[in-house]
């Protein structure tokens, strides 16, 4: 028993411990740590800190919140966790199926333990990992995520530390990796302490959300080692696969070596000490390939990043919009330059910006990015929330499903997408300040201006109706529509794993031409080719030496000597 607390706080006159009613002066260690040994601590108890004699405030780097992001933390003995995945071995990305979910509203409990009984579901589908929205503690009991505080403790409204091991253990045992949704980039605005402790945000740099955190500045070197020894948590303690860093373009850094390259430093030798593959996955929307190539390359070695443009050109060519964003899309060539390369933009002009885009990915592999179909800022930064099967037909979802799965990418699918779930995914909060829930509404209204929506078409995140809309209703799987897409989704990963030239990331192997007169796009790859009908008529396409078909999105597709023919809104993957 007994317990080193120990706390940063370099600009402070005095720390005290706080256990209960007592305060416990702590002694200044060096470079702005304070140090206290208690005897009588353990797991299990709680405590908290007060500076300069102010009131008592959250460990910074608090294993768990059981009150919420504003009381006392408590101590967590994560070696007492009995695990059973001793015999994991981990999941490559490459070739891997993701699947994201939100803890909160992917069962009816949602907590960790709730999620652990879809889990068979999953496995049979064929994914190999679940992606978790952030679950660090955050304000009130229902919320994204992406306002976490208190950023080494599993939410409390989840089930904690304890709750997130057991989903964790229980995917292992399900053969499902995990990769965890971490922020770096800023903090939430409710229970954000760190100011107080320390130098751990810079007005040299600002964010969407204000003062940027301090990557390069007067005590930046704890800051960084806080955000790496985080990630290094998940990875270790909670035996987490993978890290997918939260927009990492809002991160400044004007450091000789980038937190980010430092961050994939540290988590290779991790994975080497694991003996099990551990891999970073960047969301940016800067199309910069520096953030994916080798660091001897002068990247920063992290090992992909989400293509949402590729979302963005299938979205708008399946669904027509062209609000906002969408303006750059449209054309079914734009398409097809995803499917060839997942960043349409690479430094050529882009009209919604004004100004030319990104950076060539040339050289880098197909398993260097993420794709999807629908991810949870797609659908759930909407004013409604509303998912492709609000927008689309039958067929189209289909092609979506299909194109998703024979791209040379990581696919990742959000949760209910395989079955066509018609419940939305929108945007909730549950914050305590009422002014700070007003706020958060009112600039959700206006947020969506650039796509014409109306504001009384945006639920108030705030209201708890907005969080009930948004869970899931898994009875679906049995209507018939809902089966139907289910059981090609199915399909489809069956067959990705069946084709080995499916998986295959060399993207100079790709081919992808199209017709935008007739709606007729096509992609070969390898011995396989994908031939869809996005035109009003049924279309006539020579099969190109192929002549066995692998999977049809409708029966009235068929394949006669070296002409398929294609009904309109249908795809067709054929074989050599």
């Amino acid at each position: 028993m007994g317990h080193e607390f120990r706390v940063w706080a370099p600009t402070r006159e005095r720390v005290e411990l706080v256990l209960g009613e007592r305060r416990l002066p702590m002694r200044r260690s060096g470079d702005g740590w304070w140090e206290r040994a208690v005897e009588e601590a353990g797991p299990g108890t709680d405590y908290a800190y007060s500076l300069d004699g102010g009131p008592p405030r959250p460990d910074p780097r608090s294993p768990y919140q059981p009150y919420g992001p504003h009381d006392p933390s408590r101590l967590v003995d994560h070696a007492a966790f009995g695990w059973t995945d001793d015999r994991w071995r981990g999941t490559p990305l490459p070739g891997a199926v993701l699947y994201e979910l939100h803890v909160g509203t992917f069962s009816p409990a949602g907590t960790f333990d709730g999620a652990i009984e879809y889990l068979p579901h999953l496995a049979e589908l064929g994914v190999d990992a679940v992606e978790l929205m952030p679950v660090a503690e955050f304000s009130g009991g229902r919320g994204w995520g992406y306002d976490g505080v208190s950023l080494f403790a599993p939410h409390h409204a989840y089930g904690g530390p304890d709750g997130l091991k057991r989903l964790v253990d229980a995917c292992h045992a399900h053969g499902l990796g995990v990769v965890m949704d971490v922020v770096y980039n800023h903090l939430g605005p409710s229970g954000n302490y760190l100011p107080e402790f320390g130098p751990y945000f810079t007005g040299r740099h600002s964010t969407n959300w204000g003062d940027a955190v301090n990557f390069d500045g007067p005590g930046s070197d704890e800051v960084r080692a806080f955000v790496v020894d985080n990630a290094l948590m998940w990875l270790r303690d909670y035996h987490v696969d993978g890290l997918r860093l939260d927009a990492v373009h809002a991160i400044a850094d004007d450091s000789a070596v980038h937190v980010l390259e430092r961050l994939a430093e540290e988590v290779e030798a991790l994975a080497a000490h694991v003996r099990r593959p551990l891999f970073l996955i960047a969301e940016s929307d800067l199309n910069d390939p520096r953030f994916v190539r080798g660091r001897e390359a002068g990247g920063y070695g992290l090992d992909a990043a989400w293509a949402d443009e590729w979302h963005h050109a299938l979205h708008a060519v399946l669904t027509g919009e062209r609000s906002g964003y969408y303006s750059d899309f449209g054309p079914l060539s734009l398409l097809a330059k995803g499917l060839r390369q997942a960043w349409v933009y690479d430094g050529t002009w882009s009209p919604h910006r004004g100004r030319a885009h990104g950076r060539s990915p040339a050289g880098l592999s197909g398993h260097r990015f993420v794709v999807c179909a629908q991810n949870h800022d797609q659908v759930g930064n909407r004013a409604r929330g509303e998912r492709g099967s609000a927008l689309m037909s039958e067929g189209r979802l289909r092609i979506a499903a299909a194109l998703l799965f024979t791209a040379p990418f990581v696919p990742m699918l959000f949760q209910g997408e395989e079955w066509g779930a018609t419940t939305p995914f929108q945007y909730f909060t549950d914050h305590e300040d009422p002014e700070l829930g007003r706020a958060v509404s009112e600039g959700r209204r206006r947020e969506f201006a650039a796509f014409g929506w109306e504001p009384d078409q945006v639920p108030d995140p705030q209201d708890p109706a907005t969080f009930e809309r948004s869970r899931l209703d898994w009875s679906e799987r049995d209507k018939e529509v809902q089966g139907r897409l289910l059981d090609w989704h199915r399909e489809l990963i069956a067959l990705r794993r069946r084709v080995p030239a499916l998986t295959d990331g060399r993207l100079d192997r790709v081919r992808a031409d199209c017709d935008e007169d007739t709606g007729l796009l096509v992609i070969e790859r390898g011995p396989v080719l994908v031939a869809v009908n996005l035109g009003a008529e049924t279309l006539t396409v020579p099969s190109r030496g192929r002549g066995r078909v692998l999977a049809a999105s409708d029966p009235e597709v068929a394949l006669s000597g070296t002409d398929l023919t294609l009904p309109p809104d249908t795809v067709a993957i054929l074989e050599d």
